[in-house]
């Protein structure tokens, strides 16, 4: 029997994308843009987080914001009533945003205004933690709901991210979550995680975020 070809390509996939994620991510630090890949479960409070945190924030950055989605533009029109430019990005039924993705977003977003660009990733903890948007940091967001031991069954999503947010510590005492734990789990698989508590819903926390997004902007000015 004749040799077959393998030809890898999921390893081509990702390599082709993070040549593309590191290009954008180098044009967006000259032209000053500041692009955080926010990424979590569904219904972990991405958009509310948002929400209570551009309202912090709005009057000291140009804010705009992608919301991707297979389907549906509730979360762009959320995000609009803030007052902050706002587009909703269609995948197609992909489970994920990648650099190219993230490009053609940020072309209809960017005129030379923005100065914070946010991408609310689509809701899923796999498959947007395998593909490099070209963001500046990524962050998450782990509700209390879903348990403390979710570093541990989705390790490579924590891994990546530079900040951790723990939503919904409003409910923290009708589940079975521990808050140490957690962090334990996290730091075990990301020793430079920033981790931050927080409550969308009673704005607990939020100040801290705000406060880490506008230090992380002036790092990189």
């Amino acid at each position: 029997m004749d040799q077959v070809k393998i030809i890898e390509i999921k390893r081509s996939v990702y390599e082709s994308n993070d040549r593309e994620a590191d290009r954008l991510r180098a044009e967006l630090k000259e032209k000053g843009v500041f692009l955080l890949n926010l990424m979590s479960s569904p219904g972990s409070g991405k958009t509310t987080t948002l929400k209570k945190t551009i309202e912090l924030i709005k009057d000291e950055f140009r804010i705009g914001v992608m919301e991707a989605d297979i389907d549906s533009d509730v979360d762009a029109k959320a995000i609009a009533g803030t007052g902050v430019k706002a587009i909703q990005l269609h995948t197609g039924g992909m489970c994920h945003l990648d650099a190219g993705m993230t490009r053609q977003g940020l072309d209809e977003l960017i005129d030379g205004e923005i100065e914070l660009a946010i991408l609310e990733n689509v809701g899923n903890l796999v498959c947007p933690a395998e593909f490099d948007t070209g963001a500046t940091k990524n962050a998450m967001i782990l509700s209390v709901p879903e348990g403390h031991d979710k570093p541990l069954k989705y390790p490579l999503m924590f891994t990546i991210c530079d900040l951790v947010l723990i939503n919904k510590m409003d409910v923290c005492g009708y589940f079975d979550f521990d808050l140490e734990e957690c962090r334990k789990n996290i730091l075990m698989r990301n020793p430079n995680a920033k981790i931050i508590p927080i409550s969308a819903k009673t704005g607990e926390g939020i100040d801290r975020f705000a406060d880490w997004l506008r230090e992380e902007i002036k790092k990189n000015r």
